[in-house]
């Protein structure tokens, strides 16, 4: 590789070339992202960044088994590579036997976009948005109210070369939009967050004006004890439990009797009813509007993820349905030793099923109960149960005869997102959402509102 050479299926070839391994994967990934960020109705700071992480995976044969070394580095120059492919291979030869070890992926099609240059964003994906942010701004300040948050739109396009012959490629953009509205003395806040691919589908001005309407709310405040009460969830708090869900769907550990999908005395609980509700809780790499990569990306082992299984086509999967769960998330080598079928991790969750209707169509059938924003600080208390514990966030709002009246005081809650499919009695009409405690990691996610008769909040919380 001459001193000059910078495309990344250039660098995947010679990193293959140099490689004395029984087996390669070179992995590069080129990611570019753009971003706005503003506070009291005002742009703050705006930027682009570049960069790009190749990752080696080198495996060695050896009469116990085959071993993996894995290195991944930032900003490799062409003098770094050959370095780079020598510290996988040592790592390969100093480790034992992998226990996930299986032939690599070989007879899967070659991308024929594999030599194009990546794909790129700018600040140009900004170029509606912005002015529309700034009317947003004008309103907001009219209105009494102050406008934080931040933008941000990223692509990264990942390479994948294998040493079986795989020649890949996925390009993924992902944007997500966090909105707050405060009252000026900072104690009414809302929040909406959006996912998008492009900017060209989010509209600032309905935003503001659903945070205009919640901080309004607000301005009535009512303090209730903890308990249980009859709760409506927003698609983002959907979201976020459900995604933790599928987070905790391993396979193996079921199968293990370490998780809630564990049957009592052995097995997993596949084929067990887990809602009344008609719902479909399902993956899909081509689902419109949220498409992901359509092959195993797997930049290291562990959990549910296998070096291995790189390049490994991923197709529809339903996790659960109509109220049964179906499937489980494996490796190759999980899948050998449960005996469930091969169903790689997907990053995108779609939960449909539910009737065609909205939640302010839910708030009205509603004699008293509470409305929530989102959540936040979730954590897991018993992988046995997934009992999960968090807090509320940004507005939980009283209910009454079909109304909202007021503004609550936020609680922590300890719930379980498999209970509370069990439990849930409507579920509304499914929506693109942003989840608001794992935004970082998951954005793609579809998801309806559910009304469930006896959310435990566990205590009162003090925050905003």
């Amino acid at each position: 590789m001459s001193p000059r050479t910078n495309k990344p299926h250039e660098i995947v070839e010679r990193a293959l070339e140099l490689s004395r391994a029984d087996g390669c994967v070179v992995i590069a990934d080129e990611e570019s992202t753009a971003n706005l960020r503003w506070a009291r109705n005002a742009l703050t700071t705006n930027g682009v960044t570049r960069g790009r992480t190749l990752t080696v995976v080198a495996t060695v044969d050896g009469r116990q088994g085959t071993a993996s070394g894995v290195v991944s580095r930032a900003a490799v120059t062409a003098d770094e590579l050959e370095p780079l492919v020598r510290a996988a291979e040592a790592a390969a030869r100093g480790a034992g036997p992998a226990e996930d070890a299986q032939p690599l992926v070989r007879d899967v099609p070659a991308a024929p976009d594999f030599t194009d240059v990546p794909a790129e964003t700018s600040s140009a994906v900004f170029a509606d948005f912005a002015p529309a942010l700034g009317e947003a701004f004008a309103r907001a300040r009219a209105g009494g109210r102050e406008l934080y948050g931040f933008a941000q739109h990223g692509v990264v396009s990942t390479y994948v070369g294998t040493s079986t012959g795989l020649r890949l490629r996925h390009d993924q953009p992902t944007g997500t939009l966090e909105l707050n509205a405060k009252s000026p003395d900072g104690s009414r806040s809302a929040w909406a967050g959006r996912s998008t691919r492009d900017f060209k589908d989010v509209d600032p001005a309905a935003l503001d004006a659903e945070l205009a309407v919640r901080l309004g709310w607000a301005e009535r405040r009512v303090e209730l004890p903890a308990g249980r009460y009859e709760t409506l969830l927003p698609p983002t708090a959907v979201a976020d439990l459900l995604i933790y869900q599928l987070w905790s769907s391993s396979g193996r550990d079921a199968a293990e009797g370490r998780t809630v999908f564990s049957r009592p005395g052995g097995g997993t609980r596949i084929g067990e009813r887990l809602t009344e509700l008609p719902l479909t809780l399902r993956s899909d790499p081509h689902e419109p509007g949220l498409e992901c990569a359509p092959f195993v990306i797997a930049h290291s082992s562990g959990g549910d993820q296998s070096v291995f299984d790189n390049g490994l086509p991923v197709g529809a999967t339903e996790w659960v349905s109509r109220g049964e769960l179906r499937h489980l998330t494996t490796t190759r080598h999980s899948a050998a030793l449960t005996g469930l079928p091969v169903a790689p991790s997907i990053d995108n969750l779609v939960l449909e099923g539910g009737r065609d209707r909205s939640l302010a169509e839910m708030v009205a059938d509603t004699r008293r109960g509470l409305l929530l924003t989102c959540l936040w600080y979730i954590r897991e208390v018993d992988p046995a149960t997934l009992l999960l514990t968090g807090l509320t966030r940004d507005g939980v709002y009283l209910v009454e005869n079909g109304e909202v009246t007021g503004q609550v005081n936020n609680f922590r809650f300890n719930e379980s997102p498999v209970d509370l499919l069990r439990r849930a009695t409507e579920a509304g009409r499914t929506e693109r959402t942003l989840p608001r405690e794992w935004g970082d990691w998951f954005t793609r996610a579809a998801m309806p509102p559910l009304r469930v008769p006896d959310f435990n909040m566990s205590s009162v919380s003090q925050g905003v």
